[in-house]
Protein backbone atom coordinates (compact mmCIF):
# COMPACT_ATOMS: atom_id res chain seq x y z
CA UNK A 1 0.00 0.00 0.00
CA UNK A 2 2.99 2.30 0.85
CA UNK A 3 3.99 1.75 -3.21
CA UNK A 4 0.71 3.37 -4.18
CA UNK A 5 1.18 6.36 -2.35
CA UNK A 6 4.54 6.72 -2.85
CA UNK A 7 3.10 6.44 -6.80
CA UNK A 8 0.47 8.88 -5.86
CA UNK A 9 2.40 11.49 -4.20
CA UNK A 10 5.37 11.11 -6.81
CA UNK A 11 3.01 12.24 -9.82
CA UNK A 12 1.59 15.01 -7.69
CA UNK A 13 4.68 16.13 -6.00
CA UNK A 14 4.63 19.39 -8.16
CA UNK A 15 0.66 20.22 -7.00
CA UNK A 16 1.55 20.23 -3.56
CA UNK A 17 2.64 23.63 -3.18
CA UNK A 18 -0.78 24.89 -4.60
CA UNK A 19 -3.37 22.81 -2.65
CA UNK A 20 -2.86 23.89 0.83
CA UNK A 21 -5.99 25.62 2.20
CA UNK A 22 -5.11 27.04 6.02
CA UNK A 23 -8.46 26.53 8.04
CA UNK A 24 -8.46 29.75 10.04
CA UNK A 25 -9.04 28.43 13.86
CA UNK A 26 -10.94 30.73 16.00
CA UNK A 27 -10.22 31.31 19.23
CA UNK A 28 -13.02 31.82 21.90
CA UNK A 29 -12.03 34.20 24.52
CA UNK A 30 -14.33 33.92 27.20
CA UNK A 31 -16.73 36.93 27.97
CA UNK A 32 -16.64 39.14 30.76
CA UNK A 33 -19.82 38.49 32.95
CA UNK A 34 -22.42 41.64 32.82
CA UNK A 35 -23.97 42.08 35.67
CA UNK A 36 -26.48 44.42 34.45
CA UNK A 37 -28.57 40.89 33.80
CA UNK A 38 -29.07 37.74 36.27
CA UNK A 39 -29.89 34.91 35.45
CA UNK A 40 -33.58 34.14 36.74
CA UNK A 41 -35.72 30.74 37.20
CA UNK A 42 -38.43 30.04 35.77
CA UNK A 43 -42.41 30.10 37.33
CA UNK A 44 -44.29 27.39 36.94
CA UNK A 45 -48.16 28.00 36.93
CA UNK A 46 -51.16 25.34 37.84
CA UNK A 47 -50.67 22.84 35.67
CA UNK A 48 -47.95 23.65 34.20
CA UNK A 49 -45.32 21.32 32.30
CA UNK A 50 -42.80 20.08 34.44
CA UNK A 51 -38.91 18.92 33.05
CA UNK A 52 -37.77 15.13 34.91
CA UNK A 53 -34.77 15.50 35.40
CA UNK A 54 -33.55 12.12 34.36
CA UNK A 55 -34.94 12.17 30.82
CA UNK A 56 -36.41 14.42 28.31
CA UNK A 57 -40.07 13.50 29.25
CA UNK A 58 -42.15 16.42 29.82
CA UNK A 59 -44.97 16.48 31.81
CA UNK A 60 -48.64 17.07 30.56
CA UNK A 61 -49.38 16.82 26.89
CA UNK A 62 -48.11 18.87 24.09
CA UNK A 63 -50.77 20.37 22.14
CA UNK A 64 -50.57 18.12 18.61
CA UNK A 65 -48.69 20.09 15.16
CA UNK A 66 -50.62 22.23 13.08
CA UNK A 67 -50.48 20.62 9.94
CA UNK A 68 -51.53 24.26 7.90
CA UNK A 69 -49.28 26.47 10.07
CA UNK A 70 -48.66 29.67 8.53
CA UNK A 71 -44.88 30.04 7.13
CA UNK A 72 -41.92 30.73 9.33
CA UNK A 73 -39.52 33.68 8.02
CA UNK A 74 -37.21 30.36 7.26
CA UNK A 75 -40.34 28.61 5.10
CA UNK A 76 -40.56 32.09 3.09
CA UNK A 77 -37.13 32.22 2.24
CA UNK A 78 -37.05 28.50 1.13
CA UNK A 79 -40.08 28.47 -0.96
CA UNK A 80 -38.42 31.18 -3.04
CA UNK A 81 -34.99 29.58 -4.06
CA UNK A 82 -37.14 27.10 -6.49
CA UNK A 83 -37.14 30.60 -8.75
CA UNK A 84 -33.59 31.04 -8.01
CA UNK A 85 -30.05 29.59 -10.38
CA UNK A 86 -28.51 26.91 -9.64
CA UNK A 87 -29.30 23.35 -10.13
CA UNK A 88 -31.06 20.77 -7.55
CA UNK A 89 -29.59 18.06 -6.09
CA UNK A 90 -29.98 15.41 -3.64
CA UNK A 91 -27.74 15.80 -0.41
CA UNK A 92 -25.86 12.51 -0.70
CA UNK A 93 -25.65 13.72 -4.44
CA UNK A 94 -24.03 16.99 -3.30
CA UNK A 95 -21.15 15.50 -1.36
CA UNK A 96 -20.53 13.70 -4.06
CA UNK A 97 -19.98 16.74 -6.09
CA UNK A 98 -17.72 18.73 -3.38
CA UNK A 99 -15.97 15.84 -3.51
CA UNK A 100 -15.25 15.12 -6.99
CA UNK A 101 -14.89 18.80 -7.91
CA UNK A 102 -12.22 18.59 -4.68
CA UNK A 103 -10.34 15.44 -7.08
CA UNK A 104 -10.69 17.20 -9.93
CA UNK A 105 -9.30 20.53 -8.11
CA UNK A 106 -6.07 18.53 -6.25
CA UNK A 107 -4.57 15.39 -7.44
CA UNK A 108 -3.84 14.91 -3.87
CA UNK A 109 -7.19 14.22 -2.55
CA UNK A 110 -7.68 10.64 -2.98
CA UNK A 111 -10.83 7.96 -1.32
CA UNK A 112 -10.55 4.83 1.10
CA UNK A 113 -12.85 2.65 2.71
CA UNK A 114 -15.20 -0.30 2.32
CA UNK A 115 -16.87 -0.74 -1.18
CA UNK A 116 -16.37 3.05 -2.18
CA UNK A 117 -14.86 2.22 -5.52
CA UNK A 118 -16.66 0.54 -8.22
CA UNK A 119 -19.77 0.01 -5.95
CA UNK A 120 -19.85 3.60 -5.22
CA UNK A 121 -20.19 3.27 -1.69
CA UNK A 122 -23.12 2.41 0.86
CA UNK A 123 -25.34 5.50 0.40
CA UNK A 124 -23.34 6.26 -3.50
CA UNK A 125 -21.49 9.50 -2.00
CA UNK A 126 -18.40 7.65 -4.32
CA UNK A 127 -20.19 6.28 -7.43
CA UNK A 128 -18.90 6.78 -10.69
CA UNK A 129 -15.16 8.54 -9.10
CA UNK A 130 -13.14 5.07 -9.57
CA UNK A 131 -14.28 4.97 -13.16
CA UNK A 132 -12.94 8.88 -13.90
CA UNK A 133 -10.07 8.61 -11.14
CA UNK A 134 -8.69 5.12 -11.12
CA UNK A 135 -8.35 2.92 -8.23
CA UNK A 136 -5.23 4.11 -7.12
CA UNK A 137 -7.64 7.27 -6.44
CA UNK A 138 -10.69 5.78 -5.29
CA UNK A 139 -9.59 2.95 -3.14
CA UNK A 140 -11.35 -0.48 -1.95
CA UNK A 141 -10.19 -1.63 1.58
CA UNK A 142 -10.79 -5.13 3.21
CA UNK A 143 -13.38 -4.62 6.13
CA UNK A 144 -10.62 -3.73 8.92
CA UNK A 145 -11.36 0.13 9.88
CA UNK A 146 -8.60 0.14 12.06
CA UNK A 147 -6.16 -0.50 9.65
CA UNK A 148 -7.13 1.54 6.55
CA UNK A 149 -7.91 4.39 8.87
CA UNK A 150 -4.34 4.29 10.24
CA UNK A 151 -3.30 3.97 6.12
CA UNK A 152 -5.04 7.14 5.93
CA UNK A 153 -3.67 8.94 8.79
CA UNK A 154 -0.28 7.82 7.38
CA UNK A 155 -1.12 9.12 3.62
CA UNK A 156 -2.06 11.74 5.21
CA UNK A 157 1.86 12.47 6.86
CA UNK A 158 3.71 12.81 3.46
CA UNK A 159 1.41 14.72 1.72
CA UNK A 160 -1.93 12.98 0.42
CA UNK A 161 -5.44 14.00 1.48
CA UNK A 162 -7.13 10.90 2.07
CA UNK A 163 -10.95 11.24 3.13
CA UNK A 164 -11.71 8.11 4.89
CA UNK A 165 -15.50 6.38 4.64
CA UNK A 166 -17.13 5.01 7.37
CA UNK A 167 -19.27 2.90 6.31
CA UNK A 168 -21.48 3.59 9.19
CA UNK A 169 -19.68 6.01 11.88
CA UNK A 170 -20.49 3.01 14.80
CA UNK A 171 -18.25 1.10 12.71
CA UNK A 172 -15.08 3.93 13.32
CA UNK A 173 -15.05 2.56 17.09
CA UNK A 174 -12.93 -0.29 15.76
CA UNK A 175 -10.65 2.86 14.41
CA UNK A 176 -10.96 4.82 17.74
CA UNK A 177 -7.34 4.18 18.52
CA UNK A 178 -5.64 5.22 14.98
CA UNK A 179 -8.07 8.15 15.01
CA UNK A 180 -7.19 9.55 18.98
CA UNK A 181 -3.77 8.75 19.37
CA UNK A 182 -2.64 9.30 16.10
CA UNK A 183 -5.25 11.56 14.08
CA UNK A 184 -5.64 14.17 16.56
CA UNK A 185 -2.29 14.07 18.24
CA UNK A 186 0.51 13.54 15.96
CA UNK A 187 0.58 17.49 14.57
CA UNK A 188 1.25 18.05 18.22
CA UNK A 189 3.86 15.20 19.47
CA UNK A 190 6.14 15.61 16.15
CA UNK A 191 6.33 19.12 16.88
CA UNK A 192 4.74 20.50 14.45
CA UNK A 193 6.50 18.25 11.90
CA UNK A 194 3.37 16.60 10.55
CA UNK A 195 0.22 18.08 9.72
CA UNK A 196 -2.88 15.95 9.26
CA UNK A 197 -4.79 16.40 6.55
CA UNK A 198 -7.70 13.75 6.74
CA UNK A 199 -11.16 13.97 5.98
CA UNK A 200 -13.51 11.01 8.70
CA UNK A 201 -16.83 10.71 7.25
CA UNK A 202 -19.79 8.45 7.26
CA UNK A 203 -23.81 8.00 7.73
CA UNK A 204 -24.91 7.78 11.46
CA UNK A 205 -27.49 8.29 13.83
CA UNK A 206 -31.21 7.15 14.15
CA UNK A 207 -32.22 5.32 11.22
CA UNK A 208 -35.40 3.73 10.28
CA UNK A 209 -35.25 0.38 12.02
CA UNK A 210 -31.54 -0.24 11.78
CA UNK A 211 -30.86 -1.20 15.30
CA UNK A 212 -29.16 -0.39 18.20
CA UNK A 213 -25.23 -1.36 16.60
CA UNK A 214 -26.54 1.00 13.21
CA UNK A 215 -28.25 3.93 15.45
CA UNK A 216 -24.94 5.34 16.76
CA UNK A 217 -24.61 9.23 17.69
CA UNK A 218 -20.73 9.37 18.42
CA UNK A 219 -20.31 13.15 18.27
CA UNK A 220 -19.67 13.12 21.92
CA UNK A 221 -17.23 10.50 21.43
CA UNK A 222 -15.05 12.49 19.11
CA UNK A 223 -15.85 15.71 20.98
CA UNK A 224 -13.18 14.90 23.54
CA UNK A 225 -10.40 14.17 21.30
CA UNK A 226 -7.81 16.98 21.12
CA UNK A 227 -6.68 18.04 17.21
CA UNK A 228 -9.64 17.40 15.76
CA UNK A 229 -12.47 19.35 14.39
CA UNK A 230 -15.93 18.37 14.01
CA UNK A 231 -18.70 18.97 11.82
CA UNK A 232 -22.50 17.80 10.76
CA UNK A 233 -24.24 18.50 7.70
CA UNK A 234 -27.81 19.21 7.74
CA UNK A 235 -28.63 20.27 4.30
CA UNK A 236 -27.46 19.65 0.40
CA UNK A 237 -25.89 22.92 0.73
CA UNK A 238 -23.67 23.22 3.32
CA UNK A 239 -22.92 19.09 2.64
CA UNK A 240 -21.07 20.68 -0.42
CA UNK A 241 -19.53 23.28 1.33
CA UNK A 242 -18.51 21.61 4.36
CA UNK A 243 -17.03 18.53 2.25
CA UNK A 244 -15.15 21.33 0.60
CA UNK A 245 -13.85 23.40 3.58
CA UNK A 246 -12.96 19.87 5.44
CA UNK A 247 -11.20 18.75 2.54
CA UNK A 248 -8.96 22.06 2.11
CA UNK A 249 -8.26 22.24 5.74
CA UNK A 250 -4.65 21.22 7.26
CA UNK A 251 -6.82 19.94 9.99
CA UNK A 252 -8.20 16.61 10.55
CA UNK A 253 -11.99 17.35 10.26
CA UNK A 254 -15.02 14.68 10.92
CA UNK A 255 -17.68 15.27 8.93
CA UNK A 256 -21.09 13.74 10.27
CA UNK A 257 -23.89 12.82 8.08
CA UNK A 258 -27.38 12.04 8.92
CA UNK A 259 -28.52 8.14 7.47
CA UNK A 260 -31.91 9.42 7.23
CA UNK A 261 -31.04 12.76 5.32
CA UNK A 262 -29.45 11.98 2.48
CA UNK A 263 -32.74 11.96 -0.01
CA UNK A 264 -33.13 15.78 1.16
CA UNK A 265 -33.20 18.31 -2.32
CA UNK A 266 -32.40 21.35 -2.66
CA UNK A 267 -30.80 23.87 -5.00
CA UNK A 268 -27.82 25.05 -4.65
CA UNK A 269 -25.40 27.49 -6.59
CA UNK A 270 -23.72 26.80 -9.84
CA UNK A 271 -20.54 28.56 -9.04
CA UNK A 272 -18.05 27.10 -6.59
CA UNK A 273 -18.44 28.04 -2.55
CA UNK A 274 -16.85 26.81 0.28
CA UNK A 275 -18.17 27.04 3.76
CA UNK A 276 -16.62 27.98 6.72
CA UNK A 277 -16.17 24.94 9.15
CA UNK A 278 -16.64 27.05 12.79
CA UNK A 279 -19.73 28.91 11.63
CA UNK A 280 -23.02 28.14 12.80
CA UNK A 281 -26.34 28.83 10.31
CA UNK A 282 -28.68 31.11 11.26
CA UNK A 283 -32.19 29.06 10.33
CA UNK A 284 -35.00 31.70 11.38
CA UNK A 285 -34.84 34.94 13.12
CA UNK A 286 -36.63 35.15 16.46
CA UNK A 287 -37.02 37.20 19.05
CA UNK A 288 -38.31 34.89 22.21
CA UNK A 289 -35.90 32.20 22.55
CA UNK A 290 -32.92 30.84 20.75
CA UNK A 291 -32.97 27.14 19.56
CA UNK A 292 -30.13 25.39 19.29
CA UNK A 293 -29.96 22.31 16.75
CA UNK A 294 -28.42 20.65 14.42
CA UNK A 295 -28.00 17.89 11.72
CA UNK A 296 -32.23 15.95 11.70
CA UNK A 297 -33.22 17.64 14.79
CA UNK A 298 -32.66 21.16 12.82
CA UNK A 299 -36.16 19.44 11.15
CA UNK A 300 -37.90 18.79 13.84
CA UNK A 301 -37.23 21.71 15.53
CA UNK A 302 -38.52 23.44 11.87
CA UNK A 303 -41.18 21.24 12.32
CA UNK A 304 -42.35 22.23 15.83
CA UNK A 305 -41.47 26.21 14.80
CA UNK A 306 -44.94 26.03 12.79
CA UNK A 307 -46.64 25.49 16.22
CA UNK A 308 -45.05 27.68 17.70
CA UNK A 309 -45.30 30.52 15.40
CA UNK A 310 -49.43 29.79 15.53
CA UNK A 311 -49.40 30.59 19.48
CA UNK A 312 -48.10 33.03 19.17
CA UNK A 313 -44.03 32.44 20.01
CA UNK A 314 -41.23 34.09 17.93
CA UNK A 315 -38.32 31.23 18.41
CA UNK A 316 -34.87 31.78 16.33
CA UNK A 317 -33.44 29.00 15.22
CA UNK A 318 -28.63 28.03 14.74
CA UNK A 319 -27.82 24.99 13.16
CA UNK A 320 -25.08 25.01 15.20
CA UNK A 321 -23.33 22.67 12.38
CA UNK A 322 -20.01 22.79 13.93
CA UNK A 323 -19.79 20.54 16.94
CA UNK A 324 -16.48 22.18 17.89
CA UNK A 325 -15.39 24.04 18.15
CA UNK A 326 -18.84 25.73 18.55
CA UNK A 327 -19.35 28.92 16.92
CA UNK A 328 -19.81 30.91 20.42
CA UNK A 329 -20.13 34.88 18.14
CA UNK A 330 -23.71 33.48 16.75
CA UNK A 331 -24.73 32.06 19.64
CA UNK A 332 -23.40 34.69 22.33
CA UNK A 333 -25.65 37.20 20.04
CA UNK A 334 -28.59 35.15 19.64
CA UNK A 335 -28.92 34.80 23.48
CA UNK A 336 -28.14 38.33 24.25
CA UNK A 337 -31.19 39.36 22.27
CA UNK A 338 -33.91 36.28 23.32
CA UNK A 339 -32.09 35.38 27.21
CA UNK A 340 -33.79 32.16 26.74
CA UNK A 341 -32.21 28.81 25.35
CA UNK A 342 -33.82 25.53 24.10
CA UNK A 343 -30.80 22.73 22.99
CA UNK A 344 -32.26 19.82 21.13
CA UNK A 345 -29.66 17.07 19.70
CA UNK A 346 -29.87 13.26 18.75
CA UNK A 347 -26.69 12.64 20.76
CA UNK A 348 -27.35 11.29 23.91
CA UNK A 349 -28.45 12.98 27.05
CA UNK A 350 -25.64 12.19 29.45
CA UNK A 351 -22.73 13.48 28.00
CA UNK A 352 -23.12 14.50 24.86
CA UNK A 353 -23.02 17.69 22.71
CA UNK A 354 -25.63 19.30 24.26
CA UNK A 355 -24.11 18.78 28.03
CA UNK A 356 -20.70 20.73 26.68
CA UNK A 357 -22.56 23.59 24.42
CA UNK A 358 -24.62 23.85 28.28
CA UNK A 359 -21.11 24.24 30.23
CA UNK A 360 -19.68 26.84 27.38
CA UNK A 361 -23.29 29.09 27.35
CA UNK A 362 -22.96 28.88 31.31
CA UNK A 363 -19.24 29.79 31.19
CA UNK A 364 -19.92 32.43 29.02
CA UNK A 365 -23.20 34.33 28.92
CA UNK A 366 -24.95 33.31 32.22
CA UNK A 367 -25.59 36.65 33.32
CA UNK A 368 -27.56 37.16 29.95
CA UNK A 369 -29.95 34.04 30.62
CA UNK A 370 -33.70 34.86 31.93
CA UNK A 371 -34.32 31.60 32.36
CA UNK A 372 -32.42 28.16 32.93
CA UNK A 373 -31.07 26.67 29.62
CA UNK A 374 -33.03 23.47 28.53
CA UNK A 375 -31.29 20.54 26.82
CA UNK A 376 -33.68 17.96 25.09
CA UNK A 377 -31.84 14.78 23.88
CA UNK A 378 -32.58 11.11 22.61
CA UNK A 379 -32.56 8.49 25.81
CA UNK A 380 -29.63 7.21 27.24
CA UNK A 381 -30.53 3.63 26.07
CA UNK A 382 -29.47 1.38 23.03
CA UNK A 383 -31.56 2.33 19.92
CA UNK A 384 -34.95 0.02 20.06
CA UNK A 385 -35.61 -1.66 16.83
CA UNK A 386 -39.12 -1.83 16.74
CA UNK A 387 -40.45 1.43 15.13
CA UNK A 388 -42.77 3.19 17.78
CA UNK A 389 -39.68 2.28 20.42
CA UNK A 390 -37.33 4.07 18.51
CA UNK A 391 -38.98 7.07 18.13
CA UNK A 392 -39.83 6.94 21.73
CA UNK A 393 -36.23 7.25 22.63
CA UNK A 394 -36.02 10.32 20.05
CA UNK A 395 -36.90 14.01 20.54
CA UNK A 396 -40.17 14.67 18.89
CA UNK A 397 -41.63 18.03 18.01
CA UNK A 398 -44.09 18.31 20.28
CA UNK A 399 -42.01 17.77 23.01
CA UNK A 400 -39.72 20.99 21.68
CA UNK A 401 -43.20 22.77 21.21
CA UNK A 402 -44.08 21.71 25.42
CA UNK A 403 -39.97 23.06 26.02
CA UNK A 404 -40.72 26.47 24.76
CA UNK A 405 -43.69 27.16 26.09
CA UNK A 406 -42.29 26.48 29.31
CA UNK A 407 -39.05 28.29 29.20
CA UNK A 408 -41.20 31.24 27.79
CA UNK A 409 -43.49 31.75 30.47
Amino acid sequence: MASIFQGIGAATSSLSSSASFETKILQFNSLRSVSGRKCGSVVMRAGGANMDSGSNKIGGRADQLVTNAVATKADTQAASTASKPGHELLLFEALREGLEEEMERDALVCVMGEDVGHYGGSYKVTKGLAEKYSDLRVLDTPIAENSFTGMGIGAAMTGLRPIIEGMNMGFLLLAFNQISNNCGMLHYTSGGQFKIPIVIRGPGGVGRQLGAEHSQRLESYFQSIPGIQMVACSTPYNAKGLMKAAIRSDNPVILFEHVLLYNLKERIPDEEYVLNLEEAEMVRPGEHITILTYSRMRYHVMQAAKTLVNKGYDPEVIDIRSLKPFDLYTIGNSIKKTHRVLIVEECMRTGGIGASLTAAITENFHDYLDAPIMCLSSQDVPTPYAGTLEEWTVVQPPQIVAAVEQLCR
